[in-house]
């Protein structure tokens, strides 16, 4: 036996009978077992992933998103469809990170699992199983917080010849990940149900997504944009059902696959299940003072809330902070925090755009991943249906606010595709958000409301004008169908119709 041969088997007895009876009981299929009832409702991203774990030549499948929406689910889902399908259970390998005992303290736990799963159950090295054609799946949940897994994930895919699906609910640390394992993953983002997935849920119908998954090349083409517009007329009827359900209790799964469930215990789930867990799992491990970072990450996200749509400037969130807990905190670990907030999915930061080499004096956006956990967060329901606006007079504003942050997290979840926003600067008034695509550019206007007057165009209007800005026509983002700009260069739409666009 060689010196590495000695090594891994030495590595390898360092699993404890508690870890291994953790790994057995994640992973019925080794005994024959059936998986738990899973819903039969699959999100968007269950068909890509599969294909791409099967089919494409790269090792890894990368599916990042907020916490809560599917993807461990998903990844138990592909894991059926492949047992279906007639792949033997010894092939097929899960660890749910979050469910490992604490007391793990394995060097290098992607190696020594993996090594441990390929000797007591796969039964045949894996380049072995490869070669012979019945190659194992490795599925790893919600690694963010796992140091070094990135290194390790390469070395295994490197050495063996395996198939490795990832989940993880951070941007930077999947992103982090994605750059040292160039070559070898591919990403994909989910983030809370899109609008045709909840007319889906709730037995509206079915509505086909309209940006194909090849590409970005459509988006900058006037005629896709109103093609778009048409298709969300032409379905109004679950369209606009399956809004006032996304108005009403928000995009996470949890809302609609449980529809009976009162908002009240609803918005605790939220609390509980999403944001108070990013802020002590994700957010803050491993800091010192855990308790108090906790109460100022819950302020901070708090005053996030209240901005939401919003690019207020540092203080703002200091004074809130000091208001709620008489604490004086410094501007940098205000604007660390919205970072780590940022990095958890839990809300984006579209920051100012930079042109001609220079970047825009402002403060980044705060666009939250789901106006509910808005909702829940501040104990405040706020409508974004037209007959509710109309019949609350107050709400117009805020509800302009919340259509804002929601259409940024839209865009900013499509990979690939760049967005900033433009704050006013001289003669050059605001524009809400510009998405790049090489050297082109779409300005994108938020209005939602019932009247669009001519001033509302204005910066949608001057940037389009400006030749170096590359931008042969803008969006404008309304709350009704009813067209009021006259303006050929201006493509506009209920947000309730852009959110058909995926």
């Amino acid at each position: 036996m060689t010196n590495t041969e000695n090594a891994q088997r030495e590595l390898r007895q360092k699993i404890s009978r508690n870890l291994e009876n953790g790994l057995r009981k994640m992973n019925p299929w080794w005994r024959n077992e059936p998986i738990k009832e899973l819903p039969n409702f699959r999100r968007w991203a269950f068909a890509p992933v599969l294909h791409r774990l099967k089919d494409w030549p790269v090792a890894i499948v990368a599916l990042r998103g907020p916490r809560q929406v599917g993807k461990s689910v998903l990844q138990t889902q592909v894991i059926e469809a492949l047992l279906n399908e007639g792949v033997s259970g010894s092939r097929i390998f899960r660890v749910q990170f979050d469910e490992l005992p604490k007391r793990l303290s394995l060097s290098e736990p992607i190696l020594e699992l993996s090594w441990w799963f390929e000797e007591n159950m796969l039964g045949e090295s894996f380049n072995s199983a490869q070669r012979a054609g019945h190659a194992a799946y490795i599925f790893f949940d919600e690694l963010q917080n796992l140091p070094h897994w990135a290194p390790q994930l390469k070395h295994l895919v490197d050495i063996h010849g395996v198939k490795v699906m990832i989940t993880g609910s951070s941007s930077l640390r999947i992103a982090a990940g994605q750059d040292s394992l160039a070559g070898r993953i591919t990403t994909i983002e989910m983030g809370p149900l899109f609008l045709r997935e909840i007319a889906a849920l709730r037995g509206l119908g079915e509505l086909e997504p309209r940006l194909p998954p090849n590409g970005l090349a459509p988006v900058l083409e006037k005629n896709f944009w109103q093609e778009l517009r048409a298709y969300g007329e032409q379905h109004r009827a679950i369209r606009d059902a399956a809004f006032a359900l996304f108005s009403a209790r928000g995009a996470y799964p949890i809302a609609h696959i449980y529809p009976e469930m009162e908002w009240e215990k609803l918005a605790d789930q939220l609390n509980e299940t999403i944001i108070k867990r990013v802020i002590q799992y994700d957010v803050i491990a491993g800091k010192r003072g855990r308790r108090r970072d906790a109460l100022i990450f819950e302020e901070v996200f708090r005053a996030a809330c209240r901005y939401a749509g919003q690019s207020p400037r540092p203080y703002l969130f200091i004074d809130e902070i000091k208001r709620a807990l008489q604490l004086d905190v410094k501007q940098k670990k205000v604007l660390d925090y919205l970072d780590l907030f940022d990095d958890s999915l839990l809300l984006r930061l579209v920051e100012p755009v930079e042109l001609r080499l220079k970047r825009r004096r402002g403060h980044a956006r705060i666009c939250l991943s789901d106006h509910a956990l808005r909702a829940s967060w501040l104990q405040e329901v706020l409508p974004l249906t037209e007959p509710e606006l109309i019949t609350h007079p107050d709400y117009p504003v805020l509800a302009g606010h919340i259509a804002e942050s929601i259409t940024g997290y839209f865009f900013g979840s499509i990979l690939n595709l760049d967005i900033a926003h433009f704050p006013d600067r001289d003669i050059e008034p605001e524009v809400d958000f510009i998405l790049t695509i090489g050297v082109r550019r779409i300005p994108v206007e938020v209005k939602y409301r019932r009247r669009i007057r001519f001033e509302d165009t204005f910066g949608l209007r001057s940037f389009i004008e400006k030749a170096a800005y590359n931008a042969p026509f803008g969006l404008l983002i309304t709350l009704t169908d009813e067209k009021q700009n006259d303006d050929p260069r201006i493509v506009e739409m209920p947000l309730s119709t852009l959110l058909l666009l995926r």
